[in-house]
């Protein structure tokens, strides 16, 4: 089965496997800036992860979005795009794909600055890092990118390293159902893909809106787990984007991904 149709059947179900860990890695104490970061600025990377990842991915910065960001990702130019999915040696690299939700962020911060300008902002659910990238373009004071999948974070300071960027901070761990951070921002892309997640999300990102007053913007291409859940009455849609042809042969249907913001009419209540 070749990367492609693997990617599909990811797509479909696969992604329950990363919903599950998500779910898994509970708790842990409170994430702060200064601590808890698995990576930054000077944290070199495991040569062998490093040259593995720049000779499987192909740079591109064609087919999504946000031409003004170059990326490494999985490609029709790439090995393991034909490959069986089974010899890829590390965990399923969602981040080696561009999802539609991020892609819409992206653009999104990168159009409109002062969304980010000035601001601290948390990337969660960051894969490639896209978003991340963008908010550090944009004039964020403070980006973090967060990813349960440390190639996920490797990927991240190549990316920064392609568009001469001072790479962030990266955590690795899972902050959902963690206290609330001290965010201005927090932008999530693509997330909505396993009810038990959402749901998860849906507590979560509601308590850090009560606590600290935290906006929250969500990159959705309209997926069906994401419109059929509780969550969507309680969003505002800022922006649509129709997407590149080469994105939606990629995604198998979908012609647009949106920017919501959520704004949850109970915010004040206990969660």
């Amino acid at each position: 089965m070749a990367f492609r149709d693997w990617k599909w059947f990811l797509l479909l179900g696969r992604q329950y496997t990363s919903a599950k860990v998500w779910r898994s890695r509970r708790g842990g104490p409170s994430l702060c800036w200064k601590r808890c970061c698995h990576w930054s600025a000077g944290k070199s990377l495991d040569p062998e992860v490093k040259a593995f990842l720049e000779e499987n991915t192909e740079v591109t910065n064609s087919g999504h979005l946000t031409p003004e960001i170059r990326l490494r990702l999985l490609t029709p130019r790439c090995r393991f795009w034909r490959e069986k999915p089974d010899l890829w040696p590390y965990g399923d690299p969602f981040w080696a794909i561009y999802w539609p939700g991020g892609q819409a962020l992206s653009r999104y911060i990168l159009d409109n600055p002062s969304v980010v300008k000035g601001r601290s902002v948390l990337d969660l659910g960051s894969g490639c890092g896209a978003t991340a990238i963008a908010a550090v373009m944009s004039g964020a004071s403070q980006v973090l990118a967060n990813d349960i999948d440390p190639i996920a974070g490797m990927a991240m300071i190549l990316n920064c390293e392609l568009n001469h960027l001072n790479p962030f901070p990266i955590t690795i761990k899972n902050i959902i159902n963690s206290e609330a951070g001290n965010w201005d921002l927090i932008v999530l892309g693509d997330m909505f893909y396993d009810e038990q997640l959402a749901d998860g999300l849906h507590h979560w990102l509601r308590k850090c809106i009560r606590i600290q007053q935290t906006e929250v913007l969500i990159g959705d291409p309209g997926r069906h787990q994401f419109l059929s859940h509780s969550i969507h009455s309680q969003l505002h849609k800022v922006i649509e984007y129709s997407l590149p042809e080469y994105t939606r042969q990629e995604n198998y249907g979908l012609t647009s991904s949106i920017v919501w913001s959520y704004q949850p009419s109970n915010s004040l209540e206990d969660c």
